[in-house]
């Protein structure tokens, strides 16, 4: 129940996150569309955020958690937030250089990360313009990725999940005051990226503080805690951030194509609301959990924290990758066509989605599969088979590039996520670190035969649906809200048929209260 409660939480405001992030979404897509400004913005956007999730978030995070957790479990709070201080000092020093760095050199970094843009001289120098505006946003959110550590690691994830309602917030609020002030609306956005990490680290600091958890800065010092963390950082910089290396790729390839970096990024923002509502919230719930449970000895409660988690997140995982590829069509109609985004560029935004959908599993199952290995602080491994996913997602990248164009990048994507997925299992299984017990198989099975009954109800009320889809805003978001809800009832009413994750017993006991 405390691994229920806690994804419950993180899920929670992450979904708040996400509806304001495709409110920010709407907004974007109707002033910019899929332009030369929306494809550089996008890309000065994906830059930091790729940094933010490869190093702060994913690599971060996957070593320092454990650490700390590990730390405050068995050395005590004193050691543990020393080390804490230590890390951030350390930290702050590489990032404050390196940003530098990136925004010197960013003409140079551009044709690297965006080669196609140079065949354009006005859409490459307004992508080196919004990157560097949008650089110094890595240092704030690393900054907030620490601090959320820390306060995760102490069973304190609402001020943390709460985040990215601040950043999205900030994107939405900002250039609506601030735009009148710049070159152009992407220019608005850039500064309210920005902004938005300066925003999320003073509210995280302000948590801290309260809490008697702020981490001070003293001198960096490579101190042995340190120097393990960096070993640790190193290689999982690519093991937790495989599926953000591949999207990467995905947007140098794209960027040759007219609007391919903009298709793939409005599909992507929608395939990536359940990933974070449920893939991150379970993994971030489940690494401090299972570090604790594994420095303290207690494998068979790891090993059910672990079942539970993966039924847990294929439960919600299964439903939603099947409503996305069935209904993704009205989804993106619903959600982005209007003003600068017509017809066409419905088509072949849904059409991206569906390829990454089919990997939606993938990608959440690697989310629980990888802090297995960080709670053993075993790094190396995802490493390892992260390199071979990239060869993997750049071989079909080229393989699928011709025939099917974005949509080949975005199914080379979702290939990848699953081959991460069968060698993460394996790896696991030869060393002993999971065990699949015969219930998990059996709720895997339910929630299979569920969501084929949610399946067959989408589709049918597609077809209804269709005729109302051409008619004005209210209409079509009512619409999509009866067919999303008509869906979601089949799949719980499903869901209690087959007592999925034993429902019947949780309606009983609520029913009690």
């Amino acid at each position: 129940m405390s691994l229920v409660k806690s994804t419950a939480t993180i899920g929670g405001y992450t979904l708040l996150s996400r509806i304001l992030g495709f409110a920010r979404d709407v907004t974007i897509a109707s002033a910019l569309g899929a332009s030369f400004r929306s494809d550089a913005f996008f890309v000065a956007f994906k830059l930091p955020n790729y940094l933010r999730r490869l190093f702060a978030e994913g690599a971060f995070n996957s070593a320092f958690v454990p650490m700390f957790s590990g730390m405050l479990a068995v050395d005590g709070t004193q050691k543990a937030m020393r080390f804490s201080s230590e890390a951030m000092s350390f930290l702050l020093a590489i990032l404050v250089v390196v940003t530098a760095l990136f925004m010197i050199f960013m003409p140079e970094l551009m044709v690297v990360l965006a080669p196609g843009f140079s065949a354009d001289p006005i859409k490459f120098e307004l992508t080196v313009a919004l990157t560097r505006i949008t650089m110094p946003y890595i240092v704030f959110i690393s900054l907030v990725s620490l601090l959320g550590g820390v306060l995760n690691s102490n069973d304190k994830f609402a001020a943390v999940a709460a985040t990215p309602v601040i950043m999205n917030l900030c994107l939405i609020i900002i250039p609506f005051f601030i735009n009148p002030l710049t070159p152009s609306g992407a220019h608005s956005l850039a500064i309210a990226v920005m902004a938005s990490g300066v925003a999320q680290w003073a509210w995280l600091v302000y948590f801290c503080y309260k809490q008697h958890m702020l981490p001070r800065l003293v001198r960096p010092r490579l101190t042995p805690d340190v120097k393990k963390l960096l070993v640790l950082i190193a290689p999982v910089a690519l093991g937790a951030g495989v599926a953000q290396i591949n999207l990467f790729i995905d947007t140098i390839i794209a960027s040759y194509f007219n609007s391919g970096v903009s298709y793939l990024y409005y599909a992507d923002r929608i395939n990536e609301l359940p990933l974070a509502v449920i893939g991150i919230a379970v993994g971030t719930a489940l690494l401090p959990m299972l570090s604790r449970q594994i420095r303290e000895g207690k494998r068979e409660e790891a090993t059910k924290s672990q079942n539970r988690a993966i039924a847990l997140s294929m439960l919600l995982s299964v439903p939603s990758t099947v409503a996305l590829i069935v209904i993704a069509e009205p989804i993106i109609t619903v959600m982005f066509q209007r003003g600068a985004f017509t017809a066409p560029e419905t088509v072949a935004t849904y059409r991206a989605l569906i390829a990454f959908a089919v990997g939606l599993p993938a990608f959440i199952l690697a989310k629980i599969l990888s802090p297995s290995f960080y709670a053993n602080q075993d790094t190396k491994t995802p490493f390892k088979i992260a390199m071979v996913c990239i060869a993997v997602n750049l071989f079909f990248n080229l393989t699928l590039m011709g025939p099917l164009r974005h949509v080949g990048m975005a199914l080379a994507t979702s290939i990848a996520g699953w081959v991460n997925v069968v060698l993460l299992l394996i790896v696991l299984k030869r060393r002993s670190w999971l065990v699949i017990e015969k219930d998990l198989i059996r709720e895997l099975g339910k929630i299979m035969a569920a969501s084929l009954l949610m399946a067959i109800s989408l589709y049918v009320m597609k077809g209804f649906a269709q005729s109302y889809m051409a008619s004005g805003e209210i209409i079509r978001f009512l619409t999509l809200g009866v067919v999303v809800g008509i869906g979601a009832l089949v799949y719980f009413a499903g869901s209690i048929a087959f007592n999925s994750m034993d429902c019947r017993a949780f309606i009983a006991s609520r029913l009690r209260k």
